[in-house]
């Protein structure tokens, strides 16, 4: 069976290799059969390190992002939020509303806000709402905050109530303190690695931890609208919502397209991180230590990539790595 995949694992654990991940997870999804698990490498750089295992959990960095995302799609659908067409300014006023200016939801959903924070933690802009994109934590800090505001609660609670517990999920957590499951984060590759666990559980931080298999079926909820071993956890309105591209029509025609937060493909675009062989439809959200979770409808398709190396291989090429292992996984199921 792993002949078929042969090309997509070689490609894993080559790009394990030059980036100096100390481990690798690789699953995939194909109809809601599991099709290929693939693990390799330690869950960290030192003597002694665990193995790689179905248990083991990578820090998925700017991956929760399709997280925070889903709650977002839960406010809109509620009615807590009117529309992404509201400014921002309606729900942040302790912000210079001058700032803020004509800012939507869309554009903050979208990374195309053109806000920024300077050395003091000052919000700035860089430039005019929906006239360019540029990815910034500002957005996903303020998305946040304003999920408590609307809820009570701090998002990762609310989806550990709405959707983790029904699914069942146990490895996918915001951690505050290490364990022997947790896969340390590699980012000199001359220095041991490092322990990621954040000191708070309320989403603010980079501290989500998931293992290979719940990363997939992550996707798989995207994938089947909601419905998970076969019983509807989340709205399919909600799903909908969440993967829908949001981006405004009149943006520059190869800056990113994304739906809330999730990179998705209409047509093939420059600088999108969804290779052109990628069929229309699909979307991908991804993170700096290297995670990957793909969905193709298409082919019925979910594939979870995870390693544990800060800073991608590639430099000035990374687009080029990130498209080709999504063109890689296109042509295989293009049959």
């Amino acid at each position: 069976m792993e002949s078929t995949y042969e090309k997509i694992i070689s490609w894993v654990e080559e790009i394990k290799e030059r980036n100096h991940s100390s481990g690798a997870g690789l699953l995939i999804l194909k109809n809601n059969e599991i099709v290929l698990e693939h693990y390799s490498g330690y869950q960290s750089n030192t003597i002694n390190a665990v193995p790689i295992n179905v248990n083991s959990r990578f820090n998925v960095a700017s991956a929760r992002k399709s997280y925070l995302g889903l709650c977002l799609a839960f406010a809109i659908y509620e009615g807590k939020i009117h529309s992404v067409e509201d400014y921002a300014s309606k729900y942040f006023e302790d912000i210079d509303p001058e700032i803020l200016g004509k800012t939507t939801i869309r554009h903050m959903v979208t990374h195309t806000h053109g806000l920024d924070e300077n050395h003091r933690g000052e919000i700035i802009r860089e430039f005019k709402p929906g006239e360019n994109w540029a990815y910034r934590g500002i957005n996903i800090k303020l998305m946040t905050q304003l999920i408590q505001k609307l809820y009570g609660v701090p998002f990762p609670e609310l989806l550990y109530e709405r959707v983790f517990s029904p699914m069942g999920l146990v490895r996918t957590k915001w951690e505050t303190k290490d364990n022997d499951e947790l896969v340390r984060v590699i980012i000199d590759p001359k220095s041991n690695g490092e322990d990621a666990s954040g000191s708070s559980d309320d989403g603010m931080e980079s501290n989500l931890f998931v293992s290979t298999r719940e990363f997939a079926s992550w996707g798989s909820l995207f994938l089947n609208k909601g419905v998970f071993n076969g019983k509807q956890i989340v709205p399919k309105e909600v799903i909908e919502i969440a993967i829908r591209k949001h981006t405004l029509k009149d943006l520059e025609k190869d800056l990113p397209r994304n739906g809330m937060f999730w990179f998705v493909q209409d047509i093939p675009r420059e600088m999108s991180e969804l290779g052109n062989r990628v069929p229309s439809g699909s979307y991908q959200i991804l993170g700096v230590t290297g995670p990957t979770l793909l969905v193709i409808p298409k082919y019925d398709l979910v594939v979870a990539k995870m390693y544990n190396k800060r800073y991608n291989y590639g430099n000035d090429n990374y687009l080029y790595y990130l498209k080709e292992f999504s063109n890689i996984v296109a042509d295989t199921f293009n049959k």
